[in-house]
């Protein structure tokens, strides 16, 4: 029942929608999967239930992934970087008037948290691919790949303060590591640099050292506000049309 609630949810209430993955990276070869996220808005009634609405929701479609509106927004406040990144993908697929709003605040979700968050996913990833190495005698290429490539992010964000997903002309460079092209020691080296470099851009970054969470929490607000008023639109529209009633079977 609440799967089905779930994905109702996702059907008739998204506001954004986007791909993401290698397709949003440029990192995409033939055989990539098709990567979905959204951000869904739950009606404001829903909340007045002690069962609240789910906080995210995984399909209805295979590799899609969605976020009600304000466990999205928490998250990207704390600069979550799977977050961040879906408000940056090039490739949206639905997107109304809520949603355009939240692509707007893209900036007021960036600050100087992104340093530690990026780097502290980046340090689970690296402690799972040096246990793939203990295990198996060497990484998962792919996952090697990607985190170069969050690396590379992260420090191209402190470095400008803003956030771009694509990776652009390093395409091949991080495609050679994902075929194995080149040795763990070399990709290791590789890491510690990007680190480096992303200690020299912190050090003067132009972001922010909190994120606007004032302006943010006011988007919330009036989305929730909206919700309300237009449930109760309906409420009045329906109470105010007139009744059809049963014929009664003793008059013919």
């Amino acid at each position: 029942m609440r799967e089905s609630l779930g994905h109702d949810l996702v059907r008739e209430h998204t506001v954004y929608a986007c791909v993401m993955g290698s397709r949003a990276f440029g990192l995409a070869t033939k055989g990539s999967d098709v990567d979905r996220r959204g951000v869904f808005v739950a009606p404001a009634s829903l909340f007045w239930r002690f069962d609240k609405p789910p906080t995210h929701v995984s399909g209805p479609r295979e590799e899609e992934f969605s976020w009600e509106l304000e466990r999205f927004c928490t998250l990207a406040l704390r600069a979550n970087p799977n977050v961040l990144e879906c408000l940056h993908s090039p490739l949206v697929e639905r997107l109304d008037a809520t949603g355009r709003e939240l692509v707007d605040l893209r900036d007021a979700f960036l600050s100087r948290r992104a340093d530690a968050s990026f780097r502290g996913y980046a340090a689970q990833q690296l402690g799972r691919l040096e246990a793939d190495i203990r295990n198996h005698g060497e990484p998962r290429w792919k996952h090697a790949m990607h985190l170069l490539r969050l690396l590379m992010s992260c420090r191209d964000l402190l470095r400008t303060g803003t956030l771009t997903i694509d990776v652009g002309e390093r395409r091949d460079a991080l495609l050679a590591v994902r075929r194995g092209e080149m040795g763990w020691d070399e990709v290791r080296g590789w890491m510690r640099t990007l680190h480096d470099e992303a200690d020299a851009a912190a050090a003067r970054t132009p972001l922010p050292a909190e994120p606007d969470a004032a302006r943010v929490e006011d988007f919330l607000v009036r989305v929730r506000r909206a919700s309300a008023a237009a449930e109760a639109e309906v409420a009045r529209a329906r109470a105010a049309a007139p009744q059809e009633t049963a014929a009664d079977p003793l008059r013919g």
